[in-house]
């Protein structure tokens, strides 16, 4: 394993054009389960100049009609913030395309006499914990999402009022010994009022920078890129097209640990492209926050319909205190891994979806409403007490 070298990580504000797709597909999401917590979903959206088009797969309540489905996708593009003649809230064609789950896929997702709730689809998920950050998340991308978090925060309120929705941040940084120590390069592109120049932004943008890294750790002023293109007024869905799924690495943590493939919004929690990945998250946070070791890699494996987990692998990468094959044994017995158990013990049927759309799915604060409930780390004394 190297310990020297530079590792780099990337986001995407809430703007982005594929996060706008995520952000609808996601709010279509809240409203059926708060609708109904057993509804099914599966949204895809598309964005371009002035038009939205929403397609996929739901059984729900009829009360989520078509037009309740277009105003949803109307308030979140409002919220964040596109009123832009090439992309405007209330002027885009919004198309709605949704239609009824597949019997086919409902009857082998059922539950059924004996039979439990089965995965609604094939597949491999991965979590990821490490102890680079407070927050037990690979360093790179959490700075790289804090940059735009802050300009998000400023833009919103007004403190920042010539940025725009759309933006991208970058953070190279550089390891010794395995331990990151300070950025080499950052990168942020920011859409911004016409007035500006590509200076005005740079300076806009600088403190927030500074501010999301630790101290010391802002790069050389020659290695600091801001709108490298020099110019950055036309963009989210009027510059380029948006879809749902697109951004799985921003999602999760930043190419520093494997990822399945299977994107996370739109999805209801029978699909264990989303839940089983935010139960291998939680399971490598409470190991790392347990002291069990200072990175965690997990693969679970599902097939379609099947209940229980074909597979689960455990990677402590060298800095474990316990055998991975014994942990493997451990984490089935403190965790139902099969679709239910995730989906009862995180709390995954509440509407609770539309806030991970941006700024990643992991990493975050547990809300009170139940919202990144896999954030937790509420199994440390178990794992402890098992692992003894």
């Amino acid at each position: 394993m190297r310990s020297n070298y530079l590792f780099t990580s990337e986001s995407v504000s809430e703007g982005h054009p594929d996060k706008v797709c995520d952000r609808i597909s996601d709010a279509i999401v809240d409203a059926f389960l708060g609708a109904d917590p057993l509804s099914r979903v599966a949204a895809e959206t598309l964005t371009t100049t002035n038009r939205i088009v929403i397609a996929g797969e739901v059984r729900g309540p009829d009360s989520i009609t078509h037009e309740k489905i277009i105003e949803i996708a109307r308030a979140a593009v409002k919220d964040i913030g596109y009123e832009q003649d090439g992309f405007h809230w209330k002027n885009a064609i919004v198309e709605c395309h949704l239609h009824k789950q597949s019997v086919d896929i409902a009857q082998g997702v059922d539950s059924a006499g004996d039979k439990d709730e089965g995965a609604g689809d094939q597949g491999i998920m991965f979590g990821y914990a490490c102890t680079e950050t407070d927050a037990l998340m690979p360093a790179p991308v959490h700075y790289s999402h804090r940059i735009l978090q802050d300009l998000a925060t400023v833009r919103h309120n007004g403190t920042e009022p010539g940025l725009g929705p759309d933006a991208k941040s970058q953070v190279t940084l550089n390891y010794v010994n395995g331990k990151p120590t300070g950025a080499t390069s950052v990168v942020v592109s920011t859409q911004h009022d016409e007035s500006l120049s590509q200076e005005d932004v740079r300076e806009i943008v600088r403190p927030y920078v500074i501010k999301a890294l630790p101290d010391g750790w802002m790069c050389d002023d020659a290695e600091f890129y801001v709108n490298p293109t020099g110019r950055f007024v036309i963009g989210g869905p009027d510059g380029d097209a948006g879809l749902t799924g697109r951004k799985i690495i921003v999602d999760t943590y930043g190419g520093a640990a494997p990822h399945g493939g299977g994107a996370f919004s739109g999805k209801d929690p029978s699909k264990v492209d989303r839940s089983a990945a935010y139960a291998a998250r939680y399971l490598a946070k409470n190991v790392v926050a347990a002291g069990l070791g200072e990175r965690c890699t997990i693969q679970l494996a599902y097939a379609i319909g099947v209940a229980k987990p074909l597979s689960v692998y455990v990677n402590l990468h060298g800095t474990g205190t316990v055998e991975e094959a014994r942990l493997e044994t451990i984490l089935q017995e403190v965790m139902n891994l099969s679709p239910r158990g995730i989906r009862e013990h995180l709390k995954l049927s509440n509407p609770i979806y539309e806030r991970t759309a941006a700024y990643g799915h992991f990493g975050r604060e547990p809300d009170a409403d139940g919202g990144f409930s896999w954030e937790k780390t509420d199994l440390v004394d178990a794992l402890k007490s098992a692992a003894t």
